[in-house]
């Protein structure tokens, strides 16, 4: 480490140093704990239900490599144009920025990423073919995200769906206004091209065809979903006035909607609820939806409940139905009361009490349903352990019965496509697991320790201004209500790259040589991929940590 020189000239070597440099005053003897580089997972791949790498896929996105963007998206997720339209996205509440100005819009990024991909056409490699051969029962989310997993890894992967077409409930339950039918078969063709065996209209639906499967296949994954409807109590289900929310929307969805009065009540404050909701307004009836949740309560997405309202949808928060009585043709007389809604501990567990004095009465035509579906599991027959309504599974997504593996809605409460997406995922690893220990003994089961979380406080935001949150635009109520045409508008490339500029990368360095500028005694040196601290001359004084701007340096104590 010579003097550093002056502009225009060298400097002299001072008098008194006798060595010519300081590369002989091992400083690195002063210190207690020593600088360290590390790669460290962002809060927001800690809430990804897909375990995302975001910090990476965005970097690559700001660098507009959106190929290599869309290539680590779906390292875990097979539909970011889908999840980036539909995901509930927990990633955006676990986002440092949002303690520092307003979270990152991580979902939209997505969409944007997911969209070029369809538009420029690009597909999945074909892959090496490997021994193995896999059954794959429910062609939503989760059965597609297992079968794309599998088919990557090279195992032969046949699908069988009951349905006429892929998709489960992204296809007969979310309206087109919330996702384009273009987007949903773009993002599972890619899938079924990488040479995925399909039988749609092929009902799996006996303990002797499930156990046929285990037996003809080398593993089974079960992906049947939550078709059984809930009911209330108080309704009659035979009356021509009364519908399941489910069966509604696949016939909105499918353009047979169910003839119905003009005067619509919806139970229920889920996403399923405000889809029967809307999709009833884009049929011209008047529609109120009434939940047992307080609005903020509500398991929809605050912006759907925001769209429902702006379309003229009457929310009626913190009620419930008591009872019905005809009217003739005055309709229905709904007898409702106020309460008071506390949530349990896990989802779909509650108290009410109800607000004394407070009934009130409703007039309308009908009334649609849409408070939960439950999974049928009587059609496995035994050999399956069940709780709670649920299939039990282990860590590994493996049910009780030898070889067969389970996720989704029938295996979990967690009822959101990405949730199931990356059960999906989960149960692919597993059974890929397994069968490579059946063919040679070997497991490649990682119990690698891992860094914590990065926290804000690891942020240097000195090198990150405050910036707004890119706001997307909506389609305007009035043509909402005529169309099918999608609610929620996408980003414009510079509104994409923008939003990019305002990650953290959290625990990613982005090689922006802050340590090795700020060192004030010149011990991190850059190298081809990445930097090495000089243990002969770092002091430990923590200035290249904090002077980090993605908080991929921490002080680690040494001991001696």
């Amino acid at each position: 480490m010579s003097a550093a020189p002056s502009v225009g000239a060298p400097a002299p070597i001072p008098a008194t140093w006798t060595t010519g440099s300081t590369t002989a005053i091992m400083t690195g003897t002063w210190r207690a704990s020593l600088a360290t580089h590390i790669k460290a997972p962002a809060p927001c791949h800690g809430a990804c239900p897909v375990d995302g790498d975001i910090a990476e896929w965005i970097g690559l996105a700001r660098a507009r490599d959106f190929h290599a963007s869309w290539q680590v998206l779906v390292r875990h997720n097979p539909f970011p144009s889908i999840a980036g339209r539909i995901c509930h996205h927990p990633c955006e509440t676990g986002c440092n920025r949002a303690g520092y100005d307003e979270a990152l819009s991580i979902c939209k990024l997505e969409r944007f990423v997911g969209d070029e991909a369809l538009a420029q056409g690009w597909g999945f490699e074909l892959p090496v073919a490997r021994p193995g051969h896999v059954a794959i029962v429910g062609g939503g989310p989760s059965g597609l995200s297992a079968a794309f997993q599998l088919r990557r890894m090279g195992f032969t992967v046949t699908l069988y769906e009951a349905q006429a077409e892929l998709g489960g409930l992204m296809r007969y339950g979310i309206p087109a206004y919330r996702l384009a039918r273009d987007v949903l078969d773009g993002e599972i063709a890619r899938i079924v091209a990488m040479g995925v065996k399909v039988n749609c209209g092929h009902r799996i639906d006996s303990a002797d065809e499930f156990n046929r499967l285990r037996e003809q296949h080398d593993a089974l994954y079960l992906a049947l979903g939550a078709a059984r409807n809930k009911r209330l109590p108080t309704l009659d289900y035979t009356k021509p006035w009364v519908c399941d929310g489910a069966a509604y929307l696949a016939g909105a969805n499918a353009g047979k909607p169910m003839a119905l009065g003009r005067r619509l009540l919806v139970i229920g404050g889920g996403s399923a609820a405000l889809d029967a909701a809307r999709s009833a307004r884009r049929l011209g009836h008047e529609v109120t939806l009434l939940a047992l949740e307080q609005q903020a309560q509500m398991p929809a997405q605050a912006e759907e409940v925001h769209e429902a309202l702006e379309e003229g949808i009457i929310l009626i928060d913190g009620a419930r139905l008591d009872a019905v009585s005809d009217a003739g043709s005055a309709g229905l007389a709904l007898s409702c009361t106020k309460v008071l809604f506390v949530p349990g501990s896990q989802r779909g567990q509650f108290t009410l009490t109800p607000v004394a004095g407070s009934g009130f009465t409703l007039a309308a035509d009908a009334i649609i349903t849409s408070i939960g579906q439950d999974p049928d599991l009587s059609v496995l027959g035994e050999g399956y352990a069940t709780a709670g309504g649920l299939l039990v599974t282990d860590a590994q997504l493996a049910t009780s019965a030898a070889g067969a593996y389970a996720g989704g809605d029938m295996a979990s409460m967690a009822r959101f496509v990405t949730e199931a997406v990356g059960m999906g995922q989960r149960a692919a690893a597993a059974i890929a697991r397994e069968l490579q220990q059946r063919q040679d003994g070997s497991s490649s089961v990682c119990s690698e320790a891992s860094e914590p979380l990065v926290p804000l406080a690891a942020i240097s935001t000195f090198y990150h201004p405050k910036r707004e949150r890119v706001q997307t635009g909506l389609l305007d109520a009035r043509e909402r209500l005529s169309s099918v045409v999608e609610v929620q508008l996408g980003l414009d490339i510079e509104q994409a790259l923008a939003e990019s500029e305002r990650c953290f990368s959290c625990g990613t360095c982005i090689f922006c040589d802050n340590c090795v500028v700020y060192c004030p005694d010149m011990a991190v040196k850059r190298v081809d991929n990445g930097y090495i601290v000089l243990t002969d001359y770092c002091k430990g004084c923590g200035v290249c940590v904090k002077e980090c701007p993605t908080g991929s340096m921490k002080m680690q104590e040494e001991l001696r």
